[in-house]
């Protein structure tokens, strides 16, 4: 690393430390939590009000039950992290977990009472990945209790023993859900990547032999039937036996809730920068945990970065755009808060791994662009979504699908990294 490349590393680990610390923790613990009822509030419009929606998902729930555990072991002075994280984790205990069948149910009104009884492994996954971390930062054994009976329902349910893998979407009973819209019929990398994410967690906290073994299983499936090796980009949508298919939007997910209930079919060889760069990031931190040699598989995830340099990275601006064809230019030129908060991490993991500086100034591009765009320093958080030339155009700083768990992550990641990358470069 040259010097003026050093002394702007120095200057971004501030500016990365203060917007962590000042900003998204400060926002969260002041905003995010629900006093009245228990459990977490997480939509805001633009000037970081309540919106009105007060819905808790499983996913936004258990993102800030993680979220507020791994910040309590980075700072653990801070006892009011871990003392939140519980109230949380009471609130889901008590509310999300389906005493008559078993896991977690996807949606309940802010009181807590049932909306949405339906189990989708994306949920369940992050339920694993959050309660795993709980115990962790806790030590109390509940949530690593709850964790493992989830992969135990996952393994009777869900597991697919026929094509490998994982069914994904699934009715109160574990049925699976009716084909298309329901996407009864179809699996995604995406909810993989997530169970990789989440089996990771699980096997660091309890070492077992069966969470290590399904961990490396994931890993491979994912690698050998849902990358397009030869180009260096994972594909988004498999028919059950991992046949690719055109991606269309489906019920209980960010794409459909973004837009519209409408089916909108894509090309089947449409591809997501932010999943690609994130895959890479998570399967090293997969990797360590299992004590592999991140070796293993450095061929494939460079060709990963560099499709993603390639394609979707913004060289003029700075950051990340949304999405676009297995070859050739983005055909979604948007920049959305969580693919470049994924980018963040993705880029200095590949300076860290491979030692080249076209990462560090993707990285440094990258944050320059948020800081400008994407944050409002005056709220401490993220905007939703912005046009190419950092133009807003979903200004939103929560909704059920975005409480800390991107922006905090990111920040907390790249604070832990720029402290190695100076520190071995001092």
């Amino acid at each position: 690393m040259n010097a003026n490349l050093s002394s702007s590393m120095s200057i971004i680990y501030k500016e990365i430390c203060d917007h962590l610390e000042k900003g998204i923790l400060q926002f969260w613990i002041d905003n995010g939590i629900d006093k009245e009822y228990g459990g977490f509030l997480t939509s805001f419009d633009l000037n970081g009000e309540p919106s009105g929606d007060t819905d808790k998902y499983i996913v936004t729930q258990t993102r800030m039950i993680w979220g507020l555990s791994s910040l309590y072991l980075e700072y653990p002075d801070r006892k009011e992290f871990l003392k939140e994280a519980e109230k949380g984790v009471d609130f889901f205990l008590g509310h999300f977990w389906d005493k008559k069948h078993g896991g977690w149910i996807w949606r309940t009104t802010r009181q807590g009472a049932p909306k949405d009884k339906g189990k989708i492994v994306y949920g369940e996954s992050f339920a694993i990945y959050a309660l795993s971390e709980y115990t962790r930062a806790s030590g109390k054994p509940v949530g690593l209790e709850y964790a493992s009976k989830t992969f135990d329902l996952l393994e009777k349910y869900c597991a697919d023993n026929l094509n490998g893998g994982y069914y994904e979407n699934l009715k109160e009973d574990w049925t699976l859900e009716e084909k298309g819209f329901w996407a009864g019929d179809r699996k995604s990398i995406d909810i993989h990547m997530h169970l990789m994410e989440a089996f990771t967690s699980l096997a660091q906290c309890s070492s077992a032999e069966i969470h290590m073994r399904r961990l490396s299983e994931v890993i491979n499936l994912i690698i050998t039937k849902m990358i397009d090796v030869d180009r260096g980009c994972g594909r988004n949508q498999f028919d059950l036996a991992f046949n690719p298919i055109p991606a269309i939007n489906i019920n209980r997910t960010w794409n459909s809730e973004r837009l519209t209930q409408k089916i909108e079919e894509e090309s089947s060889d449409s591809t997501s920068y932010g999943h690609n760069i994130e895959l890479v990031w998570l399967l090293n931190r997969a990797l360590k945990v299992l004590k592999m040699p991140i070796s293993s598989y450095a061929d494939l995830e460079e060709k990963l970065i560099s499709h993603t340099l390639q394609y979707g990275f913004d060289r003029i601006s700075g950051g990340l755009y949304r999405e676009g064809p297995h070859i050739g230019p983005a055909s979604n030129t948007d920049k959305e808060w969580w693919q470049n908060c994924e980018a963040l991490i993705g880029f200095l993991d590949a300076y860290q791994t491979f030692g080249k500086d076209e990462y560090l100034y993707a990285f440094i591009q990258t944050w320059n662009f948020a800081k400008l765009h994407f944050i409002d320093h005056a709220i401490g958080e993220w905007r939703q979504l912005l046009d190419k030339d950092g133009n807003v155009k979903i200004g939103n700083i929560g909704n059920p699908w975005k409480a800390i768990y991107h922006t905090g992550r990111s920040m907390l990641e790249c604070k832990k990294r720029c402290e190695s990358i100076l520190k071995h470069k001092a």
